[in-house]
């Protein structure tokens, strides 16, 4: 897990050194995204209380990522780089793209952890989602979505570190596994499906 994290890291340092070349890369030519399926839909509860479901984000680019707060791994590199590529989006993201971030622990992952764990990391914006809910209902969505998660004996959660992006009309388009999530590819994944007629 440690090469992984510092990989991670390299790659958000990497990211954070590019200069403007990238934020024009011409996104018109990348090949289409392919369609694997029909996402799992779901209906959660977000980090302000409110209920949130997949079909109501229909007609918006949706990542979503799978988190815990109290994971000391792979989460606090994940949801900065997040911040970051939100960041790069600039106007589009909240009105054309939205992220989601599902808790693999909603027992101790309330709504207002969440709150403060998307204020901690710079995500406590519009259009961007921390959900929570039932553990059984949360415990679908992430089978479904084709996650790994396992309590510990010490309570510690493993979880596979899964990004999916879907596009406007609800399918699913493509999906980063572990420590190969390069922001800069999500980055032109996400405008690519954007700009999608």
């Amino acid at each position: 897990m440690r090469v992984g994290l510092t990989l991670a890291l390299a790659v958000l340092a990497a990211l954070l050194l590019s200069g403007p070349h990238e934020a024009a890369h011409d996104v018109a030519r990348e090949p289409p995204l392919p369609k694997i399926a029909s996402a799992p839909d779901f209906k959660l509860t977000s980090q302000d209380g409110k209920p949130i479901a997949l079909a109501d984000l229909r007609g918006k680019v949706v990542a979503v990522t799978f988190i815990f707060t109290l994971c000391s791994a792979t989460c606090p590199v994940l949801t900065p780089m997040m911040a970051l590529v939100h960041d790069r989006l600039g106007n589009d993201f909240g009105s054309n793209v939205a992220f989601v971030s599902v808790t693999v622990d909603p027992e101790r992952d309330t709504p207002d952890v969440l709150k403060l764990y998307a204020q901690m990391h710079g995500a406590d914006v519009p259009g961007w989602s921390f959900l929570t809910g039932e553990p059984a209902v949360v415990q679908d969505v992430i089978r479904r979505y084709g996650v790994f998660a396992a309590k510990a004996a010490d309570g510690d959660i493993e979880h596979s570190f899964l990004t999916s992006i879907i596009d406007r009309r609800g399918v699913l388009r493509v999906q980063y596994l572990g420590v190969r999530f390069d922001p800069e590819e999500f980055r032109r994944d996400l405008l690519n499906l954007l700009r999608e007629k």
